[in-house]
């Protein structure tokens, strides 16, 4: 079977001819413009200080909801006791939710008043 018509090629190929007047174009594709993504707002999560949790149960939800290690939840807790609340971390908003959600279900389920909160870095 013999085709009637040369296939197109899918880009041109440059002709060059030896007259000084003549001008080539080349077409080529139309470049892509990558779109930059805005990097997401994010959120620190805030341990408010109460007197009546166990300062072992705010390290223990510390290293098990945060992932600190003892002496970083042992620091925040500190904190958190001197002035009435500390950052624990910052996350984006999902994350940072998550966290605090998880945190306080424990804390309330272990019937104490922890409270964890989060709101937007500055």
């Amino acid at each position: 079977m013999k085709l009637l018509t040369k296939p197109k090629p899918l880009l041109q190929t440059p002709t060059f001819s030896d007259s000084p007047n003549s001008t080539t174009v080349i077409d080529r594709p139309q470049s892509r413009t990558k779109e930059k993504t805005k990097k997401p707002q994010m959120y620190q999560v805030i341990l408010h200080n109460d007197d009546f949790t166990p300062r072992d149960f705010v390290v223990h939800v510390l290293e098990k909801f945060f992932r600190k290690s003892e002496n970083q939840a042992v620091a925040i807790m500190l904190s958190a006791h001197k002035s009435g609340a500390a950052q624990v971390s910052i996350y984006t908003r999902e994350i940072a939710e998550t966290k605090v959600h998880q945190a306080n279900q424990f804390s309330q389920q272990s019937q104490l008043p922890l409270k964890f909160s989060f709101e937007p870095t500055t």
